[in-house]
């Protein structure tokens, strides 16, 4: 019983080592290093100057201050007067009759139609996007749109906002994409800033620098962005000192007034920090920063490894993986995700959706070519965030990444006694560009440096190697039976090798007898020359009865045992026993 325990706590041990074979140890190691600085990419929030793009938004912004004119009584520079059903027939706007704006009461399924004024039951799915904006109105008041099929006018989708504010949003949002979808790309990086624009002094290391250190790329929401050491011309710059003055310091022009006032409602830059192959995806993930203030970005850069199959389920290069790479960059889970959903988006609903990179041979989607584009990108969108199309599941994490770690503090800038000079410096730098004095509302100071040059590097290593998976049983048999590698191999040499030879040799001996017995009994077969003729029992048909013998065999005489006999062995008699015989 002893025996049979300690055998069975063995297997239980080494069942339990292999199970764990594929099981990874985490190291970090700190070094103090020159380090690699990394790329900043800055965006004005809006992406257009307002009046270069009013030519193509007249018609939309007219139709949206008529919304917030009906709804909300608002009216710039007038008393607030709602509007009457009869103005909004005699305009027949395209916009509210593509997507209407409705007004619900009480999360019920009577609204109220922003253009026709009447009240109507809706069908169809609702979705409410809660909002952390309070509505200053009436709390039982729900305004949303309905979305509808166009190929079916009854597969209809509602999608309600809490708040008047992002219900006008998003509804000035579609219209929006729709109408720069048509717009050439030329066009569009004409219609954004500049890099004169948007910079006006630069410095890195405690040297000068200026646009010819940035990189321009055209983002579909964010326009014109301008990347500082992209890396594109071979050269990455790096830092060997740390601390806000070797650092990245740029004061960026804002122009708050030029801003579209229905597009975006925040006023600043978005800033991102990433590796030089990565793609900079500001609308997820992008830093804001404030005007009329300094805002300090330290980093701390890490470096991180994991392991590949089987130890988890990352991917080094995603080669592996089934989704085309649209953005032309390294790998990474978000740009796998993107690829995903446009390329799913192609498939569904025929065109592209234009904050994401064109596929091959497709183009992006637009009321006139693609009617339906709207509902059919809720509906998928609305699969995507409730992992039903399948993304999640197929994209996966890279096993290799860089990772800046942000603390960002801020200060007030320009302060109350440098105001005056600075904004009168600034202002006279900026030249003739503009015919105004700069308002410190217009202006963002701007600072990206490394706190330490500390580089950490995060990496998995196999817990287990073969090695230590031997050693680990050859451990477990000395605990539980005193084996050793010797026992163990001698073990194996009984239980396997001599097992197996027994087993084959037995098989080869009849084999081989099987085959003897198949020549010798094979039917008209003539005797060969060197064959000895059969008789008596050596044949097979008697084999049991014995020979007939005529003249008996000669035997084989008994032995003389002649040592035997006593008195050939003794023929002289000692001579004490002579004296013994005369007594």
């Amino acid at each position: 019983l002893l025996t049979l325990s300690a055998v069975g706590l063995i297997l239980w041990q080494c069942a339990e080592l292999l199970l764990n074979y594929y099981s990874a140890s985490v190291s970090v190691t700190v070094q103090f290093q020159k380090l690699p600085f990394p790329a900043v990419t800055i965006c004005n929030i809006n992406p257009y100057k307002y009046s270069s793009m009013k030519d193509y938004l007249s018609e939309l912004d007219k139709e949206t201050k008529k919304a917030l004119e009906t709804f909300y009584g608002f009216s710039e520079g007038k008393s607030k007067v709602r509007r009457s059903v009869d103005e909004w027939n005699s305009t027949g706007s395209d916009f509210f009759i593509q997507i209407p704006l409705l007004k619900f009461e009480d999360f019920s399924r009577t609204a109220t139609d922003l253009r026709s004024g009447q009240k109507r039951k809706i069908e169809g799915n609702v979705f409410h996007k809660d909002s952390s904006i309070v509505n200053s109105g009436d709390s039982n008041d729900i305004i949303g749109f309905q979305l509808c099929d166009a190929n079916n006018s009854s597969e209809c989708a509602l999608y309600t906002f809490s708040s008047g504010v992002n219900a006008i949003q998003e509804w000035y949002k579609l219209h929006y994409m729709n109408i720069m979808a048509q717009i050439p790309l030329e066009t569009k990086e004409k219609l954004s800033y500049s890099a004169d624009d948007l910079l006006l002094t630069c410095f890195f290391d405690g040297l000068s620098c200026d646009k010819r250190h940035f990189t321009r790329f055209h983002h579909p929401l964010h326009g014109n962005c301008y990347t500082f050491n992209s890396g594109e011309n071979g050269t990455i710059l790096s830092t060997s000192t740390g601390g806000s003055e070797y650092g990245l310091q740029v004061v960026l022009f804002i122009d708050e007034a030029d801003y579209n006032p229905f597009l975006v409602t925040s006023t600043g830059a978005k800033i991102i920090v990433h590796d030089q192959n990565e793609y900079p995806f500001i609308e997820d993930i992008g830093t804001e920063i404030e005007t009329a203030a300094a805002t300090s970005i330290g980093m701390h850069f890490t470096r991180s490894r994991k392991l590949s199959k089987p130890y988890s389920d990352c991917t080094e290069t995603g080669a592996d993986i089934p989704v085309e790479n649209l953005y032309n960059k390294s790998y990474s889970l978000q740009i796998c995700l993107h690829s995903c959903f446009q390329k799913a988006m192609v498939d569904s609903c025929g065109c592209a959706q234009y904050a994401q990179p064109l596929p091959a041979g497709a183009e992006y989607c637009n009321y006139k070519k693609n009617p339906n584009w709207m509902y059919c990108y809720y509906r998928l969108h609305e699969k995507f965030v409730k992992e039903q199309l399948g993304c999640q599941q197929i994209c996966k994490d890279a096993c290799s990444f860089k990772e800046w770690a942000l603390t960002t503090s801020i200060a007030q800038w320009p302060s109350a006694v440098s105001e005056d000079w600075m904004l009168r410096v600034l202002s006279w730098d900026k030249g003739q560009k503009i015919n105004k004095k700069l308002n410190k509302t217009d202006l963002a100071n701007l600072m990206v440096f490394y706190k330490d040059l500390n580089e950490r590097f995060i990496s998995e290593n196999p817990a287990n190697t073969l090695v230590i998976l031997l050693s680990n049983f050859g451990g477990q048999l000395g605990l539980w039976m005193s084996c050793s590698v010797v026992c163990v191999i001698e073990i194996v040499e009984v239980f396997f090798i001599d097992s197996l030879s027994i087993v084959m040799r037995r098989q080869w001996q009849k084999a081989k007898k099987w085959w003897n017995d198949r020549k010798r009994d094979r039917p008209g077969k003539p005797p060969q020359a060197g064959d000895p003729e059969r008789h008596g029992h050596d044949h097979p048909v008697c084999p049991d009865q014995e020979p007939p013998t005529d003249n008996p065999l000669p035997r084989t005489p008994p032995p003389n045992y002649s040592t035997l006999r006593l008195e050939s062995a003794f023929t002289e008699q000692l001579p004490d026993t002579l004296e013994v015989g005369r007594h």
